[in-house]
């Protein structure tokens, strides 16, 4: 009997949707117009499906006042914020292509975007934190030559475009020429060399991953989405916007950056159903000292997602904060993001320990990455997805398209996976992650998913830093649970042996409070990498080559 490939469709009786994200919305404020659509706790300020539409609407108006229309690009450079909701609502519905900007970014990237993208119009905070947004702004603009117009949310021509929409006549909305495969989106990527690409994305992509997330988890008006993660990322925009303007429910902002207690506090108040979160953040929100005072009774669901989400961390989450139908989902932000995802049937086991099964009308496969062909079930190779998710493209670079996707279409993840013979997937890491230690193959995951049972660890991260015998070395960053003692390297050793190959314990440990991280939660270990270097002086061993 020839092997099983590695290759699933996701089947599903609930046909694509086949409009735009202002139509698909439209629909759902006739259908839900009385009930609560977006809660911003930050500003105390909660619209109905009703009247968001009526926010909405009166931006759109304002937008094409302003001249800008299909096609045109426009900005959107703030933390989370209810005008960042009217903002993606607003373009969707003229046609104009929303690029997300990260609240991170300083001068240098800002114009890189601002120029890369073409965008006419940018709308920003003023400031936030310590990034004095209009100052980078000031400071960019002689050297942008595209950018007409900047609107600083509460500023004088983000309002007169909100009161002249009101004025406006709301025909002028129905004119537009709107197809589903328009693009709408563009998203850039965080490369770890170079600059960041500017995945396209259109209607169809996005509304339809945002829809079926939603289906697999269930979600109906009733329910309320708690969402920490950022609305630049498709995390916060697509899984958590689209996800409950398609099903009627409600968005619930807690903060305008991640705070685990403000998380909690919102949960709690708002009587929220889901909970999204990257694991760093649903392990900040179990480590608050209060924890257990919090009545988190109203969860039954949320989405863990953005990095590996360690087995110990989602047993936690399920237990403590009574999510029982917690979903892990695994994507990439070239597929509207959303690729695969457990489901609320699942076993736990399943749940715990794997990234679940491909999505509806999606199909993924895992391919040896020298070869291209289809690996059998059970043996590591790159995981591959195709379907109606993946992006039109990187914004007018079509020789990064040619090297992600290939001519059938097929989305190359970069990610190293397994699947079971059930279809069920399990990232094993980064094809570039992959660490080579005297020859053998060593999978960072493994022995983090490994560290966690520490009774003492809370996170930990596993690099591979320059050896000037094996060619590489592990290293383990760990954070403490409050209160314990920082491990060594011998006490970690200790651990590890007779449990681990010895190739695979770390030789190196560095206890530190925080890890190098992105704005969406991602651990940067590139960075982690290069501090390595001088943390152990292994600045020798470093400039070694290798063939």
């Amino acid at each position: 009997m020839p092997a099983v490939p590695s290759y699933s469709s996701g089947t599903s009786d609930v046909p694509l949707l086949g409009d735009t994200i202002g139509d698909n919305f439209d629909r759902t404020v006739q259908a839900f117009g009385d009930r609560d659509a977006l809660v911003d706790r930050a500003s105390g300020r909660r619209w109905t499906y009703a009247e968001l539409a009526a926010e909405v609407d009166a931006l759109a108006l304002g937008l094409l006042d302003l001249g800008i229309g299909k096609g045109d690009r426009v900005g959107i450079w703030a933390p989370n914020c209810a005008e960042w909701t009217f903002t993606q609502y607003a373009t969707a519905k003229i046609g104009a292509i929303l690029v997300n900007i990260n609240p991170a970014y300083r001068s240098h990237e800002l114009e890189f975007v601002l120029n890369q993208a073409g965008i006419r119009l940018l709308i920003a905070a003023e400031k936030f934190k310590t990034s004095d947004y209009a100052g980078m702004i000031e400071e960019v603009r002689p050297r942008c030559e595209r950018l007409e117009h900047v609107a600083l949310i509460g500023g004088e021509l983000w309002n007169s475009l909100l009161d002249n929409g009101k004025r406006a006549d709301r025909v002028a909305l129905e004119g537009i020429p709107l197809a589903a495969d328009d693009p709408i989106n563009i998203q850039y990527t965080s490369g770890t060399t170079g600059f960041p690409k500017g995945a396209t994305l259109s209607h169809h992509n996005i509304l339809n991953n945002g829809f079926f997330v939603g289906e697999l988890c269930n979600y109906t008006e009733s329910d309320r989405i708690c969402i920490p993660v950022p609305f630049y990322h498709c995390f916060g925009m697509v899984m958590g916007n689209l996800a409950a303007t398609s099903h009627g429910a409600c968005m619930v902002i807690p903060a305008p950056a991640f705070d685990p207690k403000a998380t909690l506090e919102a949960v709690q108040a708002e009587r929220c159903t889901s909970l999204y979160g990257v694991p760093t953040m649903f392990i900040a929100e179990l480590a608050q000292p209060d924890f257990e005072s919090y009545d988190l009774s109203s969860l039954r669901t949320g989405i863990m997602a953005g990095s590996p989400c360690p087995v110990e961390v989602m047993k936690q989450v399920i237990e403590r904060m009574g999510m029982g139908e917690v979903s892990i989902c695994y994507g990439m932000t070239e597929t509207s993001p959303v690729s695969t995802q457990t489901r609320a049937d699942d076993s736990i086991e399943r749940r715990v320990s794997t990234v679940g099964r491909v999505g509806p009308h999606l199909e993924v496969k895992v391919v040896d990455p020298e070869t291209g062909l289809t690996v059998p079930r059970g043996e590591p190779g790159e995981l591959c997805t195709r379907g109606y998710s993946v992006m039109l493209g990187y914004w007018e670079q079509p020789d990064k398209t040619a090297e992600a996707i290939d001519s059938a279409r097929w989305m190359h993840t970069g990610d190293l996976a397994v699947m079971d013979e059930e279809g069920y997937l399990n990232i094993t890491g980064r094809i570039k992650d992959m660490v080579i230690r005297g020859g053998e193959n060593i999978y960072p995951r493994e022995i983090e998913e490994f560290l966690y049972t520490h009774p003492d660890v809370l996170d930990a991260q596993v690099i591979g830093v320059p050896d000037e015998r094996y060619g590489e070395e592990l290293m383990a960053w760990i954070r403490m649970r409050e209160g314990a003692e920082p491990l060594t390297a011998e006490a970690l050793r200790e651990f590890c042996t007779g449990k681990l190959a010895h190739y695979k314990i770390p030789r190196y440990v560095h206890v530190v409070d925080e890890f190098p991280m992105t704005v969406t939660g991602k651990i940067r270990k590139v960075e982690m990498r290069q501090q390595a270097v001088s943390l152990l002086g292994l600045e020798r061993a470093a400039a070694t080559r290798h063939a």
